[in-house]
């Protein structure tokens, strides 16, 4: 009896690289560097304004840091107080629509931050960036930029399939590490003595809601018996997601190196500091996380790398005294939240009422008339840019860099109308729907 293997008909072809190198080339109207939220955001709203996008992202999947490191919350999204309203609109609203329908958010009313289930918010990613029609090049990291004067004309990417070349009128740089600014040789910034920590995320499952501990009860036991354990960090926390027996842990501190070996020691060291506190929680808190059970790790969380130096600087000052710049394009009420030591953080909230902005200045680096930056490497001091590097801003940020490069179109965003910018944004700016949990 013959098999379907041997009646297969299928043929093998020799290929030869040859001495050339091929390159694939891809021309759209606006080129994203960075899949993560802010980068998200920019494609999005530039395809709604009928762009063609090309989104790009050095990892295999969509979706950046919010679902492959599981960060699991939106922060800097809600207003403070005990009745938050909304600073962020776009994609923003799309969300919390979609997965609070779905049941896969939860208020956490100590910081008025949203909770999200992050296996969730990467199908609605992969299905929205889908439908609008956007190229996605995954698993191509950026190797080099073309500039013709103030005008970046190019990215060179390299990939597992070939060089690719994107061609594009206009470029965000969402990477987080202001790759584009870099590779482009304009001045960047990074923090001049020691670094920002990232953190090892860890999804819990299997926990006992019940027996959940406080968590002043938890820091006070992390004080106290921490180092028994090697876990360094003591002010780490378990964010509990209510109605699922499931937690994400943010307990470990863990350096970020720009370098490719440094990097891949730190992810690994990054794992054995989150089993630890795995282990604390387990032993220390039977009854709830006695029967948990790992189910997932993250990448490596980075919060501070490296970020472009723009027009204007966003500054502490300016965000403690609620500054309204002139060319304001989105809001928060985020407090100041350093991870400059690896035992302990620093967070300062802010009070009830308060609202601080992000001039467009911040996004726009002077020497090039069409590349933006979003996401965490706008410009700001290391305090003032850990206020506006979480979820809600970056969002608006990516929303505000897709507007501003589609009001520029062939010119410089140094030159568009900042009223009509403003116009756009007015939500992210003006508007204050109250939230409410699904």
């Amino acid at each position: 009896m013959q098999t379907a293997v041997t009646n297969s008909r299928a043929a093998t072809t020799v290929v030869r690289r040859g001495a050339g190198r091929a390159e694939q080339t891809v021309e759209a109207d606006l080129c994203v560097i960075g899949a993560g939220i802010s980068g998200v955001s920019a494609a999005l709203e530039a395809a709604r304004l009928g762009r063609r996008v090309a989104l790009v992202d050095g990892l295999s999947r969509l979706g950046g840091q919010a679902v492959n490191s599981v960060i699991g919350t939106f922060a800097g999204l809600l207003s403070n107080g005990p009745s938050p309203y909304q600073f962020t609109y776009g994609i923003a609203s799309d969300i919390l629509r979609d997965l609070g329908a779905s049941g896969d958010l939860r208020l956490r009313p100590r910081f008025n931050t949203v909770m999200y289930d992050e296996a969730a918010l990467a199908r609605w990613i992969d299905e929205r960036v889908h439908a609008a029609g956007i190229t996605v090049l995954l698993g191509s990291v950026l190797r080099g930029v073309e500039r013709d004067g103030r005008r970046v004309r190019a990215v060179d990417l390299a990939s597992r399939y070939g060089d690719v070349r994107v061609l594009a009128d206009g470029f965000v740089d969402a990477s987080g590490d202001a790759v584009i600014a870099c590779n482009a040789d304009l001045p960047c910034r990074q923090p001049a003595e020691g670094q920002v920590y990232g953190s090892q995320k860890v999804v819990l499952e299997g926990i006992d809601e019940a027996r959940y501990p406080a968590t002043d009860e938890l820091l006070a036991r992390l004080a106290e018996k921490g180092d028994q354990y090697g876990v360094a960090r003591k002010d780490g926390l378990a964010n509990l997601f209510r109605g699922r027996g499931r937690a994400v842990l943010n307990m470990t501190h863990t350096e970020t190196p720009l370098e490719t070996v440094q990097a891949a020691q730190k992810a690994f060291e990054g794992k054995v500091a989150a089993r630890r506190a795995v282990q604390f929680l387990q032993s220390e808190f039977p009854e709830a996380f006695g029967a948990a059970r790992v189910r997932s790790f993250g990448l490596l969380g980075i919060r501070q790398t490296r970020w472009i130096v723009g027009r204007t600087q966003l500054t502490t000052d300016d965000l403690l005294s609620a500054r309204r710049f002139p060319d304001a394009i989105a809001r928060t009420g985020w407090g100041i939240e350093l991870h400059d030591q690896l035992e302990t953080s620093i967070w300062e909230p802010l009070p009830e009422g308060h609202v601080h902005y992000i001039p467009f200045g911040s996004l726009t680096p002077p020497d090039v008339d069409n590349l933006v930056a979003a996401g965490r490497c706008i410009d700001g001091d290391v305090a003032a840019l850990s206020s506006v590097r979480v979820m809600g801003p970056c969002i608006a940020t990516g929303s505000a860099a897709a507007h501003a490069l589609d009001l520029a179109d062939a010119g410089s965003v140094h030159d568009i109308d900042l009223t009509a910018l403003q116009q756009r944004l007015n939500d992210n700016l003006h508007r204050t729907d109250p939230y409410i949990e699904p």
